[in-house]
């Protein structure tokens, strides 16, 4: 896709059951085990959106496990 094309396709944030977000075409069927994030514009909008509401990287079942254990170390560290 050229610079411009890409400038004014519409894309749609995708998350996982991982809770990791990624961009895809809004012209394309959302791919299994991923599910619209109700965010949706361009390229740069959606970039925005995920920079905003992804601020733990870590993949969901490594949170919940870290979580887990964190009751076993009192000091929270």
């Amino acid at each position: 896709m050229a610079l411009e094309e890409d400038e004014l396709q519409t894309y749609v944030v995708v998350i996982n059951d991982e809770e990791q977000y990624s961009l895809w075409p809004d012209y394309k069927e959302i791919p299994c085990g991923w599910r619209a994030a109700g965010k949706s514009g361009s390229k740069a909008e959606c970039l925005a959106y995920i920079k905003e509401v992804w601020t733990d990287m870590r993949p969901l079942s490594l949170r919940k496990k870290m979580e887990q254990a964190a009751p076993d170390d009192p000091s929270g560290s």
